[in-house]
């Protein structure tokens, strides 16, 4: 079911892409010089499907970036809790060792 979805959405997606990129293949000049309009010293003839999709993939990419340097208190206070845990885990068994196995009943009985 969850394949089907991710269908349901993926192929649209891909071919409005398909459909973007074949109506837009003409070249446009993409120039890195701001100084010269006119004889751009860094240029280059590229399709204009190529200039938007790229845009867009490196707008996620630093959307992704921002996103994950956002969550690292988050990751860190996972961390933190995990080791934690494992300390407190760590101390239960032994304690539950010091224990001998005879006395639990007697410890358990008191209570309630």
């Amino acid at each position: 079911m969850k394949s089907f979805f991710k269908a349901l959405i993926l192929v649209p997606v891909a071919l409005a892409i398909v459909l973007f990129s074949v109506a837009n293949r003409k070249s446009v000049p993409l120039s890195f010089d701001p100084f010269s309009r006119d004889a751009p010293v860094f240029a280059f003839d590229v399709p204009l499907f190529a200039v938007v999709l790229a845009a867009i993939a490196v707008g996620i990419l630093i959307g992704g970036l921002a996103s994950w340097i956002a969550q690292g208190k988050h990751r860190k206070a996972a961390r933190r809790n995990r080791r934690e845990a494992e300390t407190l885990r760590g101390e239960a068994q032994m304690l539950r060792a010091a224990v001998p196995d005879s006395a639990l009943p007697a410890l358990t009985s008191g209570r309630g």
